[in-house]
């Protein structure tokens, strides 16, 4: 029976994240549900971008391609059109999949791209120096906001979902169990699927924002968190600073890929 080991790369670790990152629980979590539902290593194709997250590609024996900043939905999109069969996975930081690349993902939702994307969020550029990004939070500290972070962040899942994905989900570093569940779910969905998973960053957020160690962090994560069915009877004002988990959406909508193969189909039978 298969484990994340068989799809792991040992003799490339240590990896490169910091002590307390939870990028490598991710990681784990990933093999783990290629184990889970038994693939074959030739059937997944992994796409990675720039940022902490993006090394991800570093240590999994399976195909992958690690591209440019802020491109890696874009060329996940060519994948999974050039090769439907394939299981095609897309690896991002906040930076890399929602402020450089948040017009990609906004179209891969529009259109239903078939992938699975997961963004690793950690509330800042962690690879380069702790600079802000489209999700730091309104007040933080950071290397580019000294004085207080004065811009309305993103929530990535609303975002998501208003661009039209079919799947949802929010998890954290904290709850690897849940996690599994869901980029799971994503794999198995027929259609543009987002899991979002919250990471602590030690040394960069956490240090200039007085988090504590990252066992700290990951303590306030979790206290930070409540379960999207929980979070349904709450208020606005007893969500705010909450991290909602779970599974957000969930609804059947025809892919790309099908849509477009049955007008493909339909001209091949005029002629």
């Amino acid at each position: 029976m298969a484990t994340y080991k068989d799809y792991m790369l040992f003799d490339k670790l240590p990896h490169t994240w910091c002590a307390g990152c939870g990028d490598g629980i991710i990681l784990q979590s990933i093999a783990a549900v290629f184990a889970e539902m038994e693939l074959d290593k030739h059937d997944i194709t992994l796409v990675s971008g720039i940022g902490c997250f993006g090394r991800v590609d570093d240590y999994l024996d399976i195909n992958c391609m690690h591209v440019t900043h802020g491109r890696a939905l874009a060329a996940a999109t060519g994948v999974a059109l050039g090769n439907p069969e394939l299981n095609v996975l897309v690896t991002m930081g906040d930076g890399d999949g929602t402020t450089i690349g948040g017009n990609h993902l906004i179209h891969c939702a529009r259109r239903n791209i078939d992938l699975t994307a997961i963004i690793a969020n950690n509330y800042n550029y962690g690879q380069t120096g702790g600079q802000y990004s489209g999700t730091t939070p309104t007040d933080s500290i950071t290397s580019t906001s000294p004085y207080g972070h004065i811009e309305q962040n993103f929530d990535i899942c609303k975002l998501a979902e208003a661009a039209g994905a079919s799947y949802v989900a929010r998890s954290t570093a904290y709850n690897p169990v849940q996690m599994r569940k869901l980029i799971r779910g994503g794999m198995e969905h027929k259609g543009f699927a987002l899991i979002e998973v919250m990471v602590a960053c030690p040394t960069h957020y956490g240090r200039y924002n007085r988090q504590g160690e990252a066992a700290d962090m990951m303590k306030l994560m979790n206290e930070q968190s409540v379960p999207v069915e929980k979070a349904r009877t709450m208020t606005e004002e007893e969500l705010e600073g909450r991290i909602v988990t779970g599974l957000l959406v969930d609804k059947d909508r025809e892919d790309y890929y099908t849509k477009y193969k049955k007008i493909i189909d339909a001209q091949n039978m005029d002629k």
